[in-house]
């Protein structure tokens, strides 16, 4: 098993839509950016991508690259998903928590965490995502953006084979 850590941030910018772990929030502002900015979405991808030891979103998908303009960020995360798959791990479990004064994550949490989910082929219930704020204080306490932290703990597909063997060979199957 393999443990990844993620971590993005953005500023709030005007006249940019709100995309956070993939669902478009009603917002007067959204987060600056190359793609869609989705901050939930990029850490994700980090976690994961570090978690296989494959480096980071940055290497992968580099916003000097005009093809990544605009980018939906959870078709991103799906592809560095089919890159960790190559590797033959799977995803066990996301855990994200969005440091933000507003908008309130709580009411959009459950669909995050669903598309998430769908991008990298798990069940919801295996995707946590919560909100937290900074209490007023720094940056984000101001209201200039939004940070996120993801952890993302991936499998060894060879060792579940393997320990699935060991297991019927027990069971005398």
């Amino acid at each position: 098993m393999r443990i990844g850590q993620g971590y993005d941030s953005h500023r709030f910018a005007e006249g940019r839509r709100l995309v956070l772990g993939g669902v478009e929030i009603p917002a007067e502002r959204g987060l600056s950016g190359h793609s869609d900015a989705d901050a939930v979405a990029h850490a994700v991808t980090d976690a994961i991508l570090g978690a296989a030891g494959l480096g980071d979103i940055g290497l992968h998908f580099p916003p000097s690259d005009a093809a990544w303009k605009d980018a939906d960020s959870i078709e991103l995360l799906a592809r560095a998903f089919h890159l960790v798959e190559s590797e033959n791990y799977q995803v066990v479990n996301v855990d994200v928590t969005v440091i933000a004064e507003s908008p309130k994550i709580g009411p959009h949490a459950a669909a995050m965490g669903a598309r998430i989910a769908s991008a990298l082929g798990i069940a919801p219930r295996s995707v946590s995502v919560k909100g937290k704020t900074n209490e007023g204080m720094g940056w984000i306490g101001r209201g200039e953006g939004i940070a996120v932290i993801a952890v993302v703990l991936l499998d060894s597909v060879e060792d579940q084979v393997a320990l699935f063997a060991r297991h019927r060979a027990d069971a005398g199957v």
